[in-house]
């Protein structure tokens, strides 16, 4: 079987010299990356100056990780097509890939100058800045997304993670109950808000929480926000049971270990099981301060 594909693979790279330009991207479709390389690779030989090849190729080289290649092939196309918009926004991608994010917005800026009122660009320029925490040009470029997208859902919901980062926690609110609202389905949003609401200690928390965790059960920073919350709460069982939960999932949670030891050694006076939980948090993080200290405190009390 895996010969028959190889062959497959073989004839489509034959094929591509007798395709025309509409054709070119198709010959790659239902392949992986890999197979898909070795079609471009057998194109691009035969062709060093197609554009189009060269800039697919960059993308397949960046699903591999391979983001030197994928770069200098991206260069190339854009030498080739300098005005072409596609290849700057795939420049833009690799770089912010490799975390250069000065070429990455600079790359965008090329992009911004070939279609000054694209959403597509202005919002990659909104994520970049974004992820580089550079908020304020972050806002002005999701702001003119949303004026003619109002519903944009990756806009509203970085523009809400924005505002509840810088503090003003009323916009944030709004925006994102706005994601929840008109997207159900979309699980960042009804974190955050789950988030910001248990930072309050508001039982809005549990619903937008307990969403999120049915529409993602594995999500273990959800699972851990809703045990804080109830632990805060005093509400010891429900938050015992959600660290059990996530050491389901995760069995190296040092947080969790720790937590669980923390509440018997505060709230059931069990210092010889809270020592157990410190010792599993350590095992998992021996670096963990909290862990280290409390586990002094309750060996203390058992006066050793």
């Amino acid at each position: 079987m895996m010969k028959h594909r190889h062959i497959y693979i073989l004839l489509a790279a034959a094929l591509v010299a007798c395709v025309s330009c509409q054709g070119k991207q198709k010959d790659t479709e239902g392949l992986t990356d890999s197979e898909k390389l070795e079609v471009l690779d057998f194109r691009i030989e035969r062709h060093p100056k197609d554009a189009e090849a060269l800039a697919e190729r960059a993308g397949v080289l960046m699903n591999l990780g391979r983001l030197n290649e994928a770069a200098s092939d991206i260069e190339r196309a854009i030498a080739l097509e300098p005005k072409n918009l596609d290849y700057r926004l795939r420049q833009a991608d690799i770089c912010f890939a490799g975390g250069d994010v000065d070429h990455s917005y600079k790359a965008l800026g090329e992009a911004e100058k070939l279609s000054p009122d694209n959403l597509e660009v202005q919002l990659k320029m909104g994520e970049v800045t974004f992820y580089s925490r550079d908020y304020e040009r972050s806002l002005k470029c999701l702001s003119k997304v949303t004026e003619k997208e109002p519903d944009n859902r990756t806009a509203l919901f970085m523009k809400g993670f924005i505002y509840k980062e810088k503090g003003d926690t009323a916009s944030a609110v709004v925006l994102l109950r706005k994601v929840c609202d008109l997207y159900p389905d979309y699980e960042p949003a009804f974190e955050e808000l789950g988030v910001l609401y248990a930072s309050r200690l508001d039982p809005m928390a549990e619903d937008y929480l307990n969403t999120a965790i049915g529409l993602d059960p594995t999500n273990t920073n959800v699972l851990y926000a809703l045990a804080m919350y109830h632990q805060d709460r005093q509400e010891m069982d429900a938050a015992e049971e959600l660290y059990h939960r996530i050491l389901d999932i995760n069995g190296k949670s040092a947080d969790s270990w720790h937590n669980l030891g923390y509440i018997e050694m505060t709230h059931y006076q069990d210092y010889q099981r809270a020592i157990e939980y410190f010792d599993k948090a350590l095992e998992a993080d021996p670096n963990m301060e909290e862990a280290i200290n409390n586990r002094q405190v309750a060996e203390e009390a058992l006066k050793n």
